[in-house]
């Protein structure tokens, strides 16, 4: 079996350095001109027997700029991380407010932002639902499945995988990229970088 993560492309948010998770933004016109550069090279797999995103604007416009209107599975516990107040801030923005340094520094995970989510709790929100995704493939019992979501998101499943190899920020892959995970006898093989 093999499972695309792809990031979602580039929104202004990305171009400006904002911190952007729940915001339903869409991309931006340097994000649709890559996503199409890079589908013209070939950048994509050709055939996927299922589709899944986090159901947020800038998921659902890189699947249909890539595959055109296909049936997906929106899957909400996969979208970005909730920034609470610091939604939408640059961290210049941000460093000089206490409660963002202490989320910064935060070591175990267990700071939240305010009116947002910890680390922790984000994690276990996205391996839950990549878990959900798993179990939807296997039950269609489908060879191949793709999955648009969220740089955040996608380093939270790589970490989870490939423990101890990378940093959190080493798994982000760029806007409109990703990897192919490779599942033998329903478990986790190997990955190779989309």
């Amino acid at each position: 079996m093999q499972v695309y993560l792809i990031r979602h492309g580039k929104t202004l948010a990305n171009e400006q350095w904002r911190y952007c998770g729940q915001t339903n933004t869409a991309l931006s016109e340097n994000g649709v001109a890559e996503l199409t550069a890079l589908k013209a090279q070939g950048g994509y797999p050709p055939s996927v027997e299922l589709f899944f995103t986090s159901g947020m604007r800038r998921a659902d416009q890189t699947l249909e700029l890539i595959y055109g209107k296909v049936s997906r599975t929106h899957i909400p516990e996969i979208a970005e991380y909730n920034f609470g107040l610091f939604e939408m801030k640059s961290h210049d923005e941000l460093k000089d407010m206490e409660d963002y340094n202490a989320w910064i520094d935060d070591e175990t995970g267990g700071v939240e932002c305010p009116s947002g989510e910890s680390k922790n709790h984000f994690k276990l929100r996205v391996l839950d639902g990549y878990a959900r995704i798993l179990s939807d493939i296997q039950r269609s019992r489908s060879a191949s499945a793709l999955i648009v979501c969220h740089g955040g998101t996608i380093a939270r499943v790589m970490e989870s995988l490939q423990p101890d190899t990378k940093d959190f920020y080493g798994w982000q892959p760029r806007p409109g990229r990703g990897y192919v995970l490779i599942y033998a006898e329903g478990r986790f093989h190997k990955y190779k970088n989309l």
